[in-house]
């Protein structure tokens, strides 16, 4: 018995002797060199074991170490050429040839485009198929943790809200740090518009074709001051020549808050002071006044919400002279906080008709959109971790709004105790705090590449962004939080309006020539601009008696009209010159005059070299 079972050990143990030296034989140290089809090492080419993460990059010199298996299968890659795939072996020499079909591919500039290959400036261009998936209410959504260099950071948790887009960590105290937006070569106007919380909400994501973000100076300079803190370009989908196609795409999406902060329920809240020697009758009291309540504040403000999207399309060509797409969307979000609500309707038009034997492109686009935003107070959301939980969200008061309020005497038809926080619930129910915006922009562009000198392009922009926003703050008379003991001073209405208008004309010309293995681009144009801005805001009380209820009586300070007006006047010009495929220079030079400044310091001049 006793040799039978030394024998099985034996023999297990011979067993995996054998199974760990064939393990052993089938690993290998690959080493290798990676070279493009001039012999120049690649840096930091990635070479990866196909269907797993083991993986490195190639040294200064081209060469990399990895540890494989016989039979694995080595992916050698990198940006700008085609990749490999080679079987595992002690020793590789990898060719690497240029992925030609990259190269070529063009990304769009300011004024014009480049072919990838001949970009000097941090051009970053991201395609419709590849943004982000899910619901996208705004542009911001497709780009980010998509571009190196660019932080895009939620501003707010309003549906429809903001978000912060940030190129290469600009972080000025005083001076705006949003990059400069051209929407189908229309430079928008900067700044926020009251009622909506984001600029860029005027576009539908699903209308866009590609988003190009320019980095640094030589990619920026061309639009001058205003690209201080980079430059992003949108350019929306266009027509088809062939037949019409139409195309839907909808989403259903869930929301709901990712943590609860941990606070004291009724119950433990009443322990806790009950139980603390420190504390007052008056306290006690308090806390005893509704017992057996345990209101989750957070809950009650809080909600799951489902949100909506549906886009409809058709593209097509009319006898294939006149290409187009139409376009209309619509999207309803609402927020995680109770009450707050984004709901957009868009429209666009594009037509690309050709003439004189393709010579003349025009390029005609119109977008249209009108938002309706619901705000929640935000109030709610720090009054919900802080507000007695021992606390009701009614009672039996007829006061305010049927709303719990803390009051001087405990007595819930009492006077309101000026020092105590705000029931958060009614700061939700009990205002109305909604706006309307309508927005348009287009432009008509024509591109001429005149007959008797075809290397010659005459381009012609006429464009504009005009928005216009109606907002209306209703808080109720009865309103705990702003509760006036005066009946014809309680409750507040605020009213706002807001216009705005930017209309564009550029005109330049571009000549573009080989001569044997150089290539030149050169390129000069005027731009003139003029922004309009019209707004109005004023305050009004209400009265809380029964006859007039909720009528505005006087007007809490003065209205606030203003009206302003500048022009934005350009020169500017660009050369490309490129060598034999290998060596690049870009200069740019940009004159910005603007009518903000005295006579004598209305020019400035932005020049840019850049050598590849």
């Amino acid at each position: 018995m006793k040799r039978n079972l030394m024998f099985k050990v034996l023999l297990m143990l011979m067993v995996g002797c054998f199974l760990s030296i064939d393990a052993f034989a089938q690993q290998m140290t690959v080493k290798g060199l990676v070279k493009d089809t001039t012999g120049e090492p690649i840096i930091g080419a990635n070479v990866v074991v196909k269907g797993t993460t083991n993986g490195t990059i190639t040294d200064f010199d081209g060469n990399f170490q990895l540890n494989a298996n016989k039979g694995d299968i080595i992916v050698i890659s990198f940006i700008g050429y085609q990749s490999q795939e080679v079987p595992a072996a002690p020793s590789l020499n990898i060719l690497l040839k240029d992925d030609s079909q990259m190269l070529q591919d063009v990304v769009v500039i300011g004024y014009g485009t480049v072919k990838k290959n001949d970009a000097t400036g941090s051009v970053t261009a991201i395609k419709a198929e590849e943004k982000n998936k899910g619901l996208t209410v705004s542009p911001q959504d497709m780009i980010a943790g998509k571009v190196a260099g660019v932080n895009v950071a939620t501003s707010t948790g309003q549906p429809g809200g903001g978000s912060a887009i940030r190129i290469r960590g600009g972080s000025s105290l005083t001076a705006s740090n949003d990059p400069l937006i051209v929407i189908d070569g229309v430079v928008m106007s900067s700044g926020s518009v009251e009622g909506l919380s984001n600029p860029l909400s005027s576009v539908n994501p699903t209308d866009i074709e590609s988003f190009t973000v320019l980095k640094d100076a030589s990619a920026t300079a061309i639009y001058g001051s205003r690209a201080s803190n980079g430059v992003i370009i949108i350019t929306t989908k266009k027509g088809k020549t062939g037949s019409v196609k139409i195309n839907y795409s909808g989403n259903v999406s869930v929301s709901t808050r990712k943590n609860k902060i941990d606070v004291m329920t009724g119950d433990e809240y009443r322990d806790f002071i009950i139980n603390n020697p420190n504390a007052t009758e008056a306290m006690i009291t308090a806390v005893n006044l509704y017992p057996g309540v345990n209101t989750d504040w957070q809950d009650e403000v809080m909600r799951t919400a489902v949100s909506t999207e549906h886009n409809i399309s058709a593209y097509g060509s009319v006898k294939d002279y006149l290409p187009y797409r139409v376009s209309f969307g619509y999207t309803n979000q609402n927020g995680i906080l109770k009450t707050s609500n984004f709901e957009r309707y868009t429209g666009s038009v594009s037509l690309t008709p050709k003439f004189f034997d393709d010579h003349l492109n025009m390029n005609l686009n119109a977008k249209g959109i009108y938002i309706k935003n619901q705000f929640a107070d935000t109030g709610a959301v720090v009054g919900a971790v802080s507000f007695d939980p021992t606390k009701p969200v009614k009672n039996d008061n007829n006061k305010f709004g049927g709303y719990f309020t803390w009051t001087t005497d405990n007595d819930p038809n009492g006077t309101k105790a000026s020092s105590a926080g705000v029931n958060p619930v009614s700061l939700l129910e009990m205002t109305d705090d909604q706006s309307k915006v309508k927005s348009f922009i287009g432009n008509a562009q024509f591109d001429y590449k005149v007959h008797f000198l075809p290397d010659l392009r005459l381009n012609l922009n006429v464009g504009m962004d005009y928005t216009k926003s109606d907002g209306d703050k209703y808080v109720d008379p009865t309103a705990p939080g702003s509760y006036g003991e005066d009946p014809l001073k309680s409750g507040s209405n605020y009213l706002y309006f807001y216009e705005r208008r930017n209309t564009l004309l550029d005109f330049y010309a571009q000549y573009s020539k080989d001569f044997a293995k150089q290539h030149f681009d050169v390129m000069a144009g005027y731009s003139y601009q003029k922004y309009h801005y019209e707004s109005n805001k004023e305050t009004w009380y209400l009265s809380r008696n029964e006859e007039n209820f909720g009528e505005r009586t006087s007007m809490n300070g003065d209205q606030q009209p203003a009206e302003s007006q500048y022009v934005l006047l350009s020169f500017y010009g660009r050369l490309n010159y490129t060598a034999w495929d290998k060596y690049l220079l870009t200069f740019t030079l940009r004159d910005d005059a603007s009518s903000r400044f005295a006579k004598n310091n209305r020019w400035g001049l932005f020049p840019s070299v850049a050598l590849g």
